[in-house]
């Protein structure tokens, strides 16, 4: 309480400080009337009329922060006939200090001293003599001075100190997300490079089919596809090589649609996530997706995202790299969704990167465990040394956060007796088909 009364925050209610100023200058002003000259008979102006320019001078303060400048100029003046007065002055010249530069505020203050001569020199029987009046006047003016400008410094810092949190705060803002769309460019591109993938088989098979139906008997192409014999030989081959090839085109379609929407999002090329050759003309006769005799083509077709079938050999590679992972996986044979999955392998990923970075020791321990119908927990937990925000890490949680958003679930870190722990839940449904169709 009083640090804020002696040094206000620029947004403080002026009514209170403005009581303050009036009461201080008053008080400050009577005092010195008492022990100086003003109540003598042979003073240079009655005390009462002393006293009336001390009031006059205390009110005049209500507009000081507008006019400080001015209101100072109109007072000094009266501090050569006034000792009233000089309070008001003092809080004039400290508001001065504050909001004007220190070269015109220095002068108000010598202004303020010489008045105290002046002042001297109209009193018939002064006494005491002038030195006192000229140390007592320096003294109190280099104190409102000095407390004024220290106000102005401190304040200037406390703004700089806010704005550079605020920027601060601004960049870190920025930076979490930029690190979201990352992620999310992240997702893309695996959702691009899965479902190009599953699209191109589906071209593969449907070019082997129109290819074979063209060169060959229909029972030909029946064999080739097992269950699928008994229709395919009922039609005829120009049947079905039509019906092959519009299978072709419209997995072609898709493919190119599936460019236009997900890979501008994802910053790749458009054929990302396909073999050599399968953007035009994948199995036609001769081109440059031409299938070999067993029905592929001679490009290779680039295999899905990693899963939940990998965590052991991600887990293998970071104990290889000198990290101490203790892992335990508490799954059903059959194992979750495969988006669910690619999402588990990326928390798990990202968690021993962080734990790698951030920890204080190379040491980790995971636990997945589920089963369908209930939630899929991901618990990851790394020793630390700090607070509660220590194992934080940097933009990876923010990336763990995308993933566990896309799948619909949960997660929660924080330090706690030196353990950082990451915990994430997945829905599990019981029914593959309660998934949504891309995530089945």
């Amino acid at each position: 309480m009083l640090l804020r009364l002696l040094v206000p925050e620029a947004g403080s209610p002026r009514g209170l400080a403005d009581t303050i100023a009036i009461v201080l200058a008053l008080g400050y002003g009577t005092v010195m009337m008492t022990l100086g000259d003003a109540a003598r008979p042979d003073a240079a102006i009655p005390w009462q009329a002393d006293l009336a320019l001390g009031v006059a001078g205390a009110g005049a303060l209500l507009v000081r922060r507008r006019h400080p400048l001015l209101v100072t100029g109109l007072l000094l003046p009266f501090g050569a006939i006034s000792v009233a007065v000089t309070g008001p002055i003092l809080v004039a010249l400290f508001t001065a200090a504050i909001r004007l530069p220190f070269r015109p505020v220095l002068l108000l203050g010598a202004v303020n001293v010489a008045t105290g001569g002046i002042y001297f020199l109209l009193q018939d029987r002064p006494a005491r003599d002038i030195w006192v009046d000229f140390v007592v006047r320096g003294v109190v003016t280099m104190a409102a001075l000095g407390w004024g400008s220290f106000v102005r410094a401190y304040r200037r810092l406390t703004t700089s100190l806010r704005e550079h949190a605020a920027r601060l705060e601004a960049e870190q803002e920025l930076r979490e997300e930029q690190a979201r769309l990352g992620e999310r460019a992240r997702i893309a591109r695996e959702m691009h490079d899965v479902i190009a993938h599953r699209m191109s088989l589906i071209s593969l098979h449907a070019g082997a089919l129109e290819v074979r139906a063209a060169v060959g008997p229909a029972s030909s192409g029946a064999a080739s596809f097992g269950t699928a014999s008994s229709g395919a030989a009922s039609l005829g081959a120009d049947e079905l090589a039509v019906a092959a090839g519009a299978i072709r085109r419209s997995a072609r379609e898709a493919l190119e649609e599936l460019r236009a929407v997900v890979g501008a999002g994802s910053g790749r090329d458009a054929g990302a996530g396909l073999g050599a050759g399968q953007s035009a003309g994948l199995g036609a006769p001769g081109g440059p997706g031409e299938l070999s005799g067993s029905g592929m083509p001679a490009g290779l077709v680039e295999p899905p995202q990693p899963g939940i079938g990998d965590l052991d050999d991600l887990v293998g590679s970071v104990r290889a790299a000198g990290m101490a992972v203790d892992f335990d996986s508490v799954l059903p044979g059959g194992g979750p969704p495969v988006v669910v999955g690619r999402a588990v392998y990326r928390i798990v990923q990202e968690g021993l990167t962080n734990a790698g970075k951030h920890g204080s020791a190379p040491a980790a321990t995971v636990r997945v465990e589920g089963v369908p119908g209930r939630d899929l927990r991901i618990t990851i937990s790394n020793p630390v040394s700090g607070g509660p925000a220590a194992g934080a890490g940097g933009l990876g949680l923010v990336g763990i956060g995308e993933r566990v958003a896309l799948a619909g679930g949960t997660y929660r870190y924080g330090a706690e007796h030196g353990v950082f722990r990451l915990e994430a839940a997945l829905p599990w449904p019981a029914d593959p088909a309660d998934l949504p169709a891309e995530q089945r």
